[in-house]
This record gives C-alpha cells, structure tokens and sequence, in this order.
C-alpha cells in the first residue's frame, strides 16, 4: 500500500472545530432570524418554527451565546491553520487559471472528488466563507455595541450599513451550507471523514505532511 495514503483526511483538531463552528453557526443563523423578526429589514419575516430563543430576548441571549463560542472556536482554527501548515496546505486557493478549469469542470459534473484534497472551486470557497464568517462577526460586534464600539460601525458606514452588511454575510453563509450539503449528499464519505479519522485517499498528502 502507498505510504501517502496513511495520512488523515482531516485531523482530530479540523474535525472538533469544524463541528463546534457549525453548531455555533446554526444557532446564531436561527437566532438571528428571531432577532430579525422583531425589527425587519426587508418585507418579510420568518416562521417562527424557523427561529431560536421563543422571543427578542432569547433570540439575543442564544445569538451572544452562539457568537463567543463561534469567536473562540474561530481563533483556535485560525491559529491551527497557520501554525500546522493547513491554510497553506489545504486552503489557499490556487492559480486563477486552475481555479477555472474546476468551475468548468463542476459545471458540467465532471469534477471528480478525493478526500484529504480540495480541488480549486472547494478551496476558494472555503477561503470566502472564512472571510465571510470574520465580517459577520465584526459586524455583529458594532450592531451589538453600537455606543461603545461606534468607531467600528463607523468603519462600515454606521448601525444601518453595518447591520445591512450583517444579514448579506449571513445570507453567504446559508448559500454556503446549501453547496456545503449538496456536496456531502453527492459524496457522503466526506460526511464520513468529518466523524471518524478515514484514510485519505492515494496522492493526496504529501509525505511527512500530516494533515
């Protein structure tokens, strides 16, 4: 057997906070639709079988609740992914030109998938919801402390842009769960991989690289 193909899919730290971020990121999307509710930005709310907290109240409580846990969970894999080599490694999109040939290729289903390597679509992908992510949660910061952190509304235009610019980064992030679990259910080992530590497949690591 291929010595690379004793190398992990994703390591026991990616796996942990990977779940730990996205029980954070469910909780603060249904609360913040009960938050949302109370004063909506667009004609329209959302059942409230669809929201989190029963109230304006408890949405807020579960929405901060959610935020430092997804705040912490977030500066651990911030620092794990550059201090490991994992950005570099697995998430640092590649040239233009190859992140093209993927699109193409995803486009018309012949994009194949191997687990313990992102091809060029998953990786910028990947690398815009992190991004996504650090803006809702500056965002939420200045509409959570619009006083206190008035300079930081300041810097996206004051409460009402900052808030607009809020609820556009929790819609990415729901586009994002929707191609997320679209592709788990077209490869349901990647599920697999997120629960158990599965080999990845042959080529994928490169030697004396854990993953």
């Amino acid at each position: 057997m291929d010595g690379r193909n004793n190398f992990l899919a994703h390591s026991l730290p990616v796996r942990i906070m990977h779940w730990i971020g996205a029980a954070a990121v469910i909780c603060m999307i249904l609360s913040g639709w009960q938050i949302y509710n109370a004063s909506p930005l667009l004609p329209f709310t959302f059942p409230q079988w669809m929201t989190l907290g029963g109230w304006l109240g408890g949405g807020i409580a579960w929405h901060l609740s959610a935020m430092w846990v997804l705040f912490a969970d977030g500066i651990a894999y911030l620092a794990y992914g550059f201090l490991s080599g994992h950005f570099r490694r697995d998430i640092l999109p590649p040239r233009p030109t190859i992140i093209l040939r993927d699109l193409v290729d995803a486009l018309q289903f012949r994009l194949g998938h191997h687990l313990g390597s992102y091809n060029g679509v998953q990786r910028l992908l990947y690398m815009g919801v992190i991004i996504v992510i650090c803006l809702a949660v500056v965002t939420g910061f200045s509409i959570w402390k619009p006083v206190q952190l008035g300079w930081l509304a300041g810097l996206f235009g004051g409460y009402p842009v900052a808030r607009t610019i809020h609820l556009i980064m929790m819609a990415l992030i729901i586009g994002f769960l929707i191609i997320h679990l679209a592709l788990v259910i077209l490869f349901p080992r990647t599920l697999v991989s997120m629960l158990a530590p599965v080999r990845s497949d042959p080529d994928n690591a490169p030697q004396g690289e854990p993953r």
